[in-house]
């Protein structure tokens, strides 16, 4: 990462770069509202009435309803899953690594949480050795990840749910790039001049260009960074790419640019 650039953006003066924000400005308003109104669309969705399921929790088997805490709404995250690796997906790893303060949810009447396809042990052992903080189910017993679109070794997903009683409903599901709109990283990234230097995106000749991916920090990374032996030093222990032979360039989950989906 960190390519030596070759051209850098034209200097120019105040009132012409005034003129120029002005103008992005204008598509990022008409972006925002089409947000708005994206929103206001997901608010008038009807919703699937769900069987009743059962899920492995850190306490042991907890029906779907009972996940909820008795909230009313629930998120769940995927998280992509491969036995016997010692490395899980560095995407969905990196990106739910960044939610260690979710209490504001209470006030929604909200909660999110993790559901992954390996076992609650081993699940559980793996978010201690990451450092994640948030709370893992398993659904390695239960059809619940296939029938959500997280089937056991292939993809992630993110679903929302309604509680009524002891009654769940979906209401909203989404995967690949949908779940970027959900991260912090990319939008922060995308804000900087050279944005993510990734090969598939459209730059300027000259910007820094990298493999996809090349950037991301990988599972054992984020160990490092946030475990419970890991370490301040902000740089990353690069790889190879990946340490999962499992999670390949195409599944390193959260968020994969492909830009056609």
């Amino acid at each position: 990462m960190n390519a030596t650039p070759t051209a850098l953006p034209p200097v120019v003066d105040a009132d012409t770069w005034r003129e120029q924000l002005d103008e992005l400005r204008l598509r990022e308003k008409a972006a925002t509202h089409e947000l708005d109104a994206i929103a206001a669309q997901r608010r008038r969705l009807p919703m699937v009435r769900l069987p009743e399921y059962t899920l492995a929790g850190e306490d042991g088997p907890v029906r779907l309803a009972d996940v909820f805490e008795g909230r009313s709404q629930l998120i769940t995250y995927h998280h992509m899953w491969f036995p016997g690796e010692q490395w899980q997906c560095g995407g969905c790893t990196g990106f739910t690594s960044q939610y260690t303060r979710l209490d504001f949810l209470d006030t929604y009447d909200a909660r999110f949480v993790v559901v992954t396809q390996g076992a609650i042990d081993e699940a559980l052992a793996y978010r201690d050795t990451v450092g994640n903080k948030m709370t893992w189910y398993s659904t390695a017993d239960s059809p619940f990840g296939a029938d959500m679109g997280a089937p056991a070794g292939a993809g992630f997903a993110v679903n929302v749910f309604l509680r009524d009683g002891d009654t769940v409903y979906r209401t909203w599901h989404t995967d690949g790039r949908g779940t970027e709109q959900l991260t912090h990283t990319f939008p922060l990234i995308d804000l900087l001049p050279w944005g993510r230097q990734e090969e598939w995106q459209d730059s300027p000749a000259g910007w820094p260009r990298n493999t996809t991916y090349e950037g991301w920090l990988d599972s054992p990374d984020i160990a490092r960074l946030y475990g419970p032996d890991g370490t301040s030093d902000p740089t990353p222990a690069r790889t190879s790419g990946t340490t999962s032979t499992a999670a390949t360039a195409g599944e390193r989950g959260a968020v994969a640019p492909q830009v056609t989906r």
